[in-house]
């Protein structure tokens, strides 16, 4: 069987690689943007299976940022204290975590 996984035809070396890069490198924690970008860069070509050139970083080709800002209106009253309930309801029969004094069926 080959050591890549079914996530982006990577090896796990090469994904714990990844995530070490953007732990250290992402700009919300300190790193230099187009360091970040660079390294965006040449792990979306090993995903997609290419060599990359040292020193050559990928076009930002992200649509979504150009795009104008939209602003969404509020949801009427009635709307928003029904999205309440369900949620509460919701959070109570399905929880995420077992919690402490509460048994299993």
């Amino acid at each position: 069987m080959d050591a890549r996984n079914g996530r982006a035809g990577l090896t796990p070396e090469q994904r714990a690689a990844y995530r070490s890069f953007v732990r250290t490198h992402h700009p919300d924690r300190g790193g230099d943007p187009e360091v970040f970008r660079a390294g965006l860069a040449r792990y979306r070509a090993l995903a997609a299976g290419q060599v990359p050139e040292p020193g050559v970083t990928a076009p930002h080709d992200d649509r979504r940022y150009d795009a104008p800002i939209e602003i969404v209106p509020d949801l009427p009253l009635p709307t928003r204290v029904l999205v309440a309930l369900i949620r509460t309801v919701r959070r109570r029969t399905h929880p995420r975590v077992d919690r402490p004094g509460t048994s299993q069926p």
